[in-house]
Formats: C-alpha cells, structure tokens, sequence
C-alpha cells in the first residue's frame, strides 16, 4: 500500500479522503467493532449469565457475580494496555491488534462452549472469570492499537474524522450483539434461556475469521514505518512513558481529566439506561433491547460529526462539553424515562410510597464480592424482594431489635408487611418462610397499583427512544474525539503504550465498574436514582481537572 508524502510529513491532504485511507479505515474499524461485539455480548445477557454459571448462590448474590465478572474483563484492561501497548511501540501497530483480536475471538468462542454450574459445579465460574479476564487483556491492546494507527494514516486536519470512525465501533458492537441477542430470542424462544444464549459467542468464530483475514492485508502505520527506518523507535516503551515525570504527569492528567469522564458517560448513556430500564423499570428484555438498539441506529452518525466537529474547533471543549451535559441532565433525563417508560411505577410512588422501618443494625450493604455471606437479617429480606420487584424505597430507623416492615402508603390507609428473622434459620426453612413474604408483599404492592411489569401498551416508545438518543448522543460528544485527543497528547515513540493505559484505566476501571458500583447504591438507599451520583461525580471531576490542566491538541503535528 502506497501513502501519500502529506501522511508522513504533516502536509495537509490535497483532496478527499483516498482510496487507501477508506481501505485503512475500515479494516481497522470492522475488526474492531467484531472484538465489542465480542466483549459486550456477556454485558448484554448478565442476567442469563447468572443463572447459567452462578446458580450456586441466592439470586441477588448471583446477579452482583455475574455484574462482577464482567467487571473483571474491565480491572485488568490496563493491564493489557500496558502488556500490548509496549508490544506496540517495539513491533509495530499491525502485528499487535492482530494478536489481540485472535485472544479475543477464541475467548469468546470458548464462553460459548463452557458447561454451566449445574453440570460442573464450581469450575463453570472459575473458567468464566479467566476467558474474561482475557477478553479483557485483548482489549486493552487492540484500542490503542488501532486508534493509533488510523491517526498516523490520517493527514493533518482530519485526525478527528478518522479516528471518530474507530470510535463508533463500541457502539457498532453493542448493536450488533443485541441484534443478534434478539433474533436468537425470537427464533428460539424459552429455549434461549437454556442453550440458545451459546449461539451467540460461538457465532464470533465466523467473526474471527474475517476480522482476521482483512487485518492480514494491512502494512504497518508510515508514522511506525519512518522511526524504524530513521533508527527512533523506543527501546524501552514502559520505561520512557512512566518514570519521565513530564510524561508520567501528563498520563494521571489525561486518566482524570479526558478518560475517567468519556468512561463513566459512556456507559452511563448505553449500559445503564439499558439495565435501568430493565432492572428497575421492569420493560421486557426484549423491548428494552429493541428500545436501544433504535436510540443506537439513530445516534451513532453523531461519532463522526463531533469526530470532524473537533478538526475544527478543538478536541478538549467537546469533551468536556459532553461530560458537563451528562453530568447537568442525567437525573432528569432517567426520571423523564420512568414517566415515559412505566407510568403506573410513577403514578405508584408518587401515590402510595414506600418505607422500609428498619432498626439500622440489622440493614447489610448488600455487596459481597466473595459470596460468602448471607443477607437474611429481616431488614435485608425486605430490602431484597425491593430491589428484585424494582421498587424504591425510603429508609426509616425502628427502634433496637424490632422486626423490620414494608410499609406501603402513608397515614391509617398504609399498607403493612411485616418481614421475619432469618438470619437463624437452616436454608430450607429459610426459603420456605420467604415464599409467604414475598407473595403477601406482591398482593399489597399490586393492591396500591404498583405493577409487577412495565406495561408494553402504556411506554411511550417515541419519547422513549427521543431520551435514550439524547443519552447517545452525549456519549458522541466525548467519545468521538477522545482518540484523536489521546494520540495527540502523547510522542509518537511511546504513543501506543502512553494513550493506552489512561484510556483503559478511564473505560475499564471507572466505567467498567459503573452498574456494580450503582447497582450497588440503588439497592442500599431505596433510591432507583442514587447510583447516577456515581458517574455526575466523575464527569463533573473531569470537567475541573480537564480544563484547568489539559491542553487543546488539535493542530498539533504527530511526528
């Protein structure tokens, strides 16, 4: 492949985008979407995930597992920046992210072949755990890899427009998994729950194969190709980027002020509105899905146009524009999608509130990483069947020792459940004492008009789609720039190893773990939006530290 002089020295292109810059492009961004598709197909069935491989513990333990799990791939993402960032820098761009996406495709592959708990007890989590901790270690190698080597084709003055072509891939990828999620839904039906869910990861073998044939017709970037002629490359990737303090400081600055916001809107705007619908508003998986995938279609354009956008005006001031929106509209846009989504919820809560009288001793943070413990105080077993029926709630304390209540309403028409100490008894006769309370609990909360499902005839479909492309468009806004900005921080001797590791610390740490961490304060407040302040608090952290001490790189030369 031949490329142009202005690639190489800085000149900008004489014309529109050519031939081999259109073939550069999609073969890294095809591949790249395929290695999303692969990595957020075990976000997008965590539920099922659940019950296939963590039905050894009770249901809420085992949801936070699998939630766990996934976030297991995003914890050692940086570690995977640095192992294949460093590979990078010494080797080359092209051979790297063809390493990445082939420990990627057979990971995924073999997700779909594992045995489940039922037939292999505790080795079906264990051998879990470690494909996605190798999902994980391929990601964190293959973005750094391909977004720098669509910069360094790009010319001057359309790094933003390339590279926002890469950025639409994650997006690409959740789409394209939860089409596929959806058709294997509707063609199998309650079989899916059971063995369809396989077909989707083995289906990444046929996706391997082609991501892998298009990344062998590629030639290394020209930016990689004249150090290693001129004798610059770095000898020591790790070394230079994190022991110069001047580049060591820039890597801390561009983790909290460009990373750590783009993560948490990022996954605010696509996996938490999806889970939110789902697990607090109760709308049917499917419908969810479709709701999504729609607000997807419809947004993802928008990657490129703040991609180009930032060829103009800058990177930086997108960014940060982006995350201060999230951080500005978050509460209100996720109210707006109960009013719009589950009506009757909204009318129910606004109607007959719910208060859960507790002496606050006996309440548990329901977060047990391990799964060791076992949440049966009565103030736990209210709080539970709560949280699974997706209800909120109110916390009151009770006096020292009393029995915890759900009391539904205000004033002599309330309604009052009454939990049990469960903390004593052997699990058999724990289970059987839970049935009666979940069971008198979903009569009362049926009785104050609280639905047990979101009704499909009563979602404001339009409206809700308009809320959830508002959401995506934000995630546009700070991720559609954000790789051009982060290859132009940084020289290009250690680019790949510098940009990687506060990109996957930003991605994989503060937005991997954004549903566990939410979920988490969901379920500790009785506030369906108490887990928003998570990611209105790093966005608006970013918004600070990015302004104050980032600088505008837009116009700056990559050699």
């Amino acid at each position: 492949m031949q490329h142009a002089p202005d690639v190489i020295d800085g000149r900008p292109a004489p014309g529109g985008m050519d031939r081999a810059h259109r073939r550069v492009i999609f073969a890294s961004s095809l591949g790249t979407v395929f290695e999303w598709y692969d990595f957020y197909l075990y976000g997008s069935l965590a539920a099922v995930i659940s019950k296939q491989f963590f039905s050894g513990v009770n249901e809420s333990t085992g949801f936070i597992f699998a939630l766990l799990a996934f976030a297991a791939g995003f914890f050692v993402r940086p570690f995977g920046a640095l192992l294949f960032g460093r590979l990078g820098d010494l080797v080359g761009r092209k051979h790297t992210f063809l390493i990445t996406i082939i420990i990627m495709g057979l990971s995924t592959f073999l997700v779909g072949c594992l045995p489940s708990y039922a037939a292999v007890g505790v080795a079906a989590p264990v051998a879990l755990v470690i494909l996605r901790l190798l999902q994980g270690l391929a990601i964190g190698g293959e973005y750094g890899g391909a977004a720098t080597y669509v910069a360094e084709h790009a010319p001057t003055g359309k790094r933003g427009l390339y590279t926002s072509w890469i950025q639409t891939t994650a997006t690409l990828g959740l789409l394209l998994s939860l089409l596929v999620i959806l058709a294997c839904r509707v063609l199998l039906g309650d079989t899916f729950d059971t063995w369809g869910w396989r077909i989707p990861f083995l289906l990444s073998a046929v996706l391997l194969a082609i991501s892998v044939y298009i990344r062998l017709q590629l030639r290394e970037s020209p930016v990689f190709q004249q150090m290693k002629e001129t004798g610059t490359l770095s000898k020591a990737p790790l070394t230079e980027a994190f022991t110069e303090s001047g580049n060591r400081k820039l890597v801390i600055l561009a983790l909290f002020g460009a990373t750590a916001g783009q993560a948490v809107v990022w996954y605010g705007g696509q996996f938490y509105a999806l889970f939110f619908m789902e697990k607090i508003l109760q709308v049917a998986a499917q419908e969810a899905n479709l709701l999504m995938a729609a607000a997807l279609l419809l947004g993802a354009p928008f990657f490129v146009v703040f991609g180009a956008l930032s060829d103009r005006i800058g990177r930086k001031r997108i960014v940060l524009a982006g995350c201060l929106l999230a951080a500005c509209t978050y509460f209100p846009v996720f109210k707006a999608l109960t009013h719009y989504a589950n009506p009757a919820l909204e009318r129910a809560v606004a109607s007959y509130p719910v208060t859960v009288l507790a002496d606050p001793a006996d309440c548990s943070f329901q977060f047990d990483p391990v799964g060791k413990q076992a949440f049966r105080s009565s103030c736990d077993v209210a709080k539970t069947a709560l949280a699974k029926a997706g209800v909120p709630y109110r916390n009151v304390p009770a006096v020292a020792g009393a029995v915890a209540q759900v009391r539904i309403g205000e004033g002599s028409t309330a309604l009052v459940v009454d939990a049990f100490r469960g903390a004593t008894l052997p699990t058999p006769v724990f289970k059987l004492a839970t049935e009666p309370f979940v069971a008198n609990l979903k009569q009362a909360l049926h009785t104050a008009g609280y639905p047990p499902k979101a009704d499909l005839t009563a979602i404001n479909t339009p409206m809700v789609i308009a809320l959830c492309t508002y959401l995506v468009i934000l995630v546009t806004m700070v991720y559609g720039p954000v790789a051009a900005w982060l290859v132009e921080l940084f020289p290009a001797r250690i680019r790949y190893t510098s940009m990687s590791l506060p990109y996957h610390l930003g991605n994989g740490w503060f937005g991997g773990f954004l549903p566990t961490i939410s979920f988490a304060l969901v379920v500790a407040s009785g506030n369906i939006y108490a887990g928003l302040w998570y990611p209105v608090g790093v966005a608006l952290m970013t918004v600070v530290i990015g302004g104050l001490f980032l600088r505008e790189t837009y116009r700056t030369p990559l050699h």
